[in-house]
């Protein structure tokens, strides 16, 4: 029933088609209200409130239905699918990039592990046929060959006009299964020693001779093939009976390594023989020292004179570490131009090792540069650690051996049996040779000249 006042207003404008039981008064398009449709009022209830009498109505929403929601709920709701997306594609990115990288990292590994670093002009190395047949036709097995970049051939009949020819470099090579029988596939048991660079196993060849090879990782390697392949021909070329022979080389691309196959040195290193409790089997007679030090310095001469196929080498490196004894107590100085193969890091690290001990002359940190005059420096602190027996100099020894107060200076082991003549010669050339300007000490030939009118006994040792 109507009866707004603001309903009357509308007249014909007001529109009741849907609802046919409206009545009204006062609107002449509606008929007129009965008594009986006043009895149909029912009283307006506050939403949701009902007599305790009554079952309250149910208002819940048909599954399905979906409440019309205000601007801040519909923004939630909206952004929350958004934000779920986002996430998704997010960590999807991530992932791959994540794995893009591992993938990239690996293969650079690999890369580096089969002879590659990150320069263009990395090594390769793969087996060369044609040389093949003919160290077949030479009665030679089959060898590894190297192969780099670009299609540049360093086994070509000379390389660089460095006068070395390719069956020059070709008659030191073997092959990976030569070296791989020699050490027993490279077992532990063969391991002689392990440094940062690279490792020593003993081997024996398929002759039976006992050899050293020295394993070193292709990355530890200069990236210049052609100052490779040149610190291998002057390896080669090495050829004094002071100076441990190499008998040959292997590069493995397989592996990522380079091997250097050296003769064999039964007895060891010098250090060996340095600090030794009283009564050791390996304290060295005064002979033997005497004819050790002589030969440490025929063998350096050997390296600083200059030759027809041989430059002028400094070693770098020298220490008693360095010195090897063969079978007859002899010295071999080893890893003679080591460092012409080696890339420049790895050769400044094991500087670190020299300058600990002792050995690394002084003005090298002023300089940076190496000469004759640093072996010589080197040379003077081991004649120094013969004399006394001793791996660590104090500042006592060197005064002892400048005043030749020999209970101070000698190794106590010989008791007493040593010529003082020598021992007094021979403390007085340490000292001048570990002079802390390099222009006052003696070159090499000075040395050897010295040490030839010395005494006779030094003499013997020098010419025989």
């Amino acid at each position: 029933m109507i009866g707004n006042e603001a309903l009357k207003r509308l007249n014909g404008g007001f529109q009741f088609q849907n609802n046919p039981g409206l009545c009204g008064d006062g609107i002449a398009s509606l008929r007129a209200c009965t008594v009986y449709d006043n009895t149909q009022i029912n009283p307006v209830k506050p939403f949701g409130s009902h007599s305790n009498d009554t079952t309250p109505i149910d208002i819940s929403e048909p599954s399905g239905f979906k409440e019309h929601c205000n601007q801040s709920q519909c923004s939630n709701s909206s952004k929350f699918p958004q934000i779920a997306v986002l996430a998704a594609v997010t960590s999807v990115t991530v992932i791959l990039a994540g794995t893009g990288i591992l993938i990239f990292f690996r293969y650079r590994r690999h890369k580096q592990k089969i002879g590659n670093t990150s320069e263009s002009s990395d090594w390769q190395l793969s087996t060369d046929l044609t040389l093949a047949k003919d160290f077949n036709r030479n009665g030679a097995s089959p060898l590894v060959s190297l192969e780099y970049c670009h299609g540049w051939d360093p086994l070509g009949d000379y390389l660089n006009g460095t006068g070395f020819s390719r069956e020059h470099l070709n008659s030191f090579r073997l092959n990976l299964e030569e070296v791989e029988s020699a050490t027993q596939c490279f077992s532990e048991v063969n391991l002689l020693g392990k440094g940062n660079f690279s490792s020593v196993y003993k081997g024996t060849l398929r002759d039976g001779t006992l050899v050293a090879i020295r394993s070193i990782n292709v990355t530890s390697c200069k990236s210049e093939e052609a100052e490779f392949v040149k610190g291998l021909y002057l390896l080669t070329s090495l050829r004094h009976e002071n100076i441990i022979r190499l008998r040959g080389f292997c590069c493995s691309r397989g592996r990522g390594e380079c091997f250097l196959i050296y003769d064999f040195a039964p007895k060891g290193k010098l250090s060996k023989y340095l600090d030794q409790e009283e009564g050791s089997s390996n304290v060295l007679d005064w002979s033997t020292r005497v004819s050790i030090i002589i030969g440490i310095a025929k063998g350096i001469g050997y390296l600083h004179s200059s030759e027809v196929n041989k430059p002028a080498i400094v070693h770098r490196n020298l220490s008693v570490e360095k010195v090897l004894i063969d079978q007859q107590f002899n010295p071999l100085i080893a890893d003679c131009g080591l460092h012409k193969l080696l890339a420049d890091d790895i050769v400044f690290s094991v500087l670190k090792t020299s300058a600990a001990m002792g050995y690394l002359a002084p003005e090298y940190v002023t300089t940076g540069r190496f000469t004759e005059r640093s072996d010589i420096f080197a040379f003077g602190v081991i004649i120094l650690q013969i004399l006394t027996g001793s791996l660590v100099l104090t500042s006592s020894m060197r005064l002892a051996a400048e005043s030749a107060t020999f209970e101070n200076f000698i190794d106590r082991n010989l008791k007493g049996k040593f010529s003082e003549s020598e021992a007094a010669k021979l403390g007085k050339m340490a000292l001048v040779c570990t002079h802390e300007d390099p222009e006052n000490r003696p070159t090499m030939e000075a040395v050897i000249e010295e040490l030839t009118v010395a005494a006779p006994v030094m003499a013997t040792f020098l010419f025989s």
